[in-house]
């Protein structure tokens, strides 16, 4: 008999571990344009639990998105400056960069330093950003784009090549990138021959596949902490994106948000808001 209850006292204990790992955390974003809500990764254990606490705490409250830029992110969660802490005192976290955790359109991650004072790439332990990003073609998305440029660019200085020289100079001129990136694309298998070089970047099949359709910033892949995402609202960034910005990209009016944390049934959040968690 002894051993029957010990048997039910472990189910109960392995019943309530199971359904606590039924429940997630849903973070709700308000700020004048709209709300934004998202989850957090478990993969990122340390992002995710230090932006539940300062949530918790009401620290994010009547902080800004203070740096907003369209078609690539908007950036908020500056607590440590409106709780006017010394800037030498700010707290960062490990990064915890995680393979395939890209940075596509509506996911949140961590602002920090840059690597010439933190090679480490820890963490901002308050700043986050929402990408926004844009949509790529494939060619442009797996071309090394900056190599391509500068390799074209010593091409058209050979005396044989003044004419793409000279059309290089008129697009330019007129601003139209977009055919100046043409030009130089189907001039790629030429300048790899000619040069004896390779102008593609590694792309993993999901990253092809997220960039070229929901869009985002690429480049920014494996340098920074992604640790969560917007399910729904991410219009919300693209519209504090558009605000009328000063310095240092600063909204000329303050968006200001508030936020909090409710924990509940992963099944709820998926019902609600159709996010799909890995199983």
């Amino acid at each position: 008999m002894r051993y029957v209850h010990l048997l039910v006292a472990f189910l109960a204990v392995v019943g309530i571990t199971s359904c606590a790992s039924e429940k997630d955390y849903l973070i709700k974003i308000q700020t004048k344009h709209g709300d934004m809500y998202a989850v957090l990764f478990d993969e990122t254990p340390l992002h995710k639990q230090n932006f539940i606490d300062l949530a918790k705490a009401g620290r994010f409250d009547s902080t800004e998105f203070h740096r907003v830029i369209q078609n690539f992110m908007v950036q908020g969660g500056d607590v440590f400056t409106k709780e006017k802490m010394p800037t030498d005192q700010w707290p960062t976290i490990p990064a915890e960069i995680v393979p395939g955790m890209i940075h596509s359109k509506g996911m949140i991650a961590a602002a920090r330093m840059g690597n010439n004072v933190n090679p480490e790439r820890r963490s901002s332990g308050s700043q986050f950003y929402i990408v926004l990003g844009q949509v790529y073609k494939k060619d442009e998305l797996v071309t090394d784009m900056k190599l391509l440029s500068e390799t074209y660019f010593k091409y058209i200085q050979l005396e044989s090549n003044l004419a793409l020289k000279q059309q290089y100079a008129e697009l330019y001129q007129m601003q139209a990138f977009d055919s100046l990136n043409q030009i130089m694309l189907q001039q790629k298998p030429n300048l790899e021959s000619f040069y004896s070089i390779k102008l593609e970047k590694e792309m993993t099949p999901g990253q092809v596949e997220a960039y070229t359709t929901v869009g985002g910033t690429p480049h920014l892949d494996n340098e920074y902490t992604v640790f969560g995402k917007v399910i729904k609202g991410v219009e919300v960034a693209e519209i504090i994106s558009k605000e009328k910005t000063g310095r240092a990209d600063k909204p000329l009016e303050p968006v200001y948000v508030k936020v909090t944390v409710e924990e509940l049934p992963k099944s709820k959040i998926t019902k609600e808001f159709g996010y799909q968690y890995e199983k």
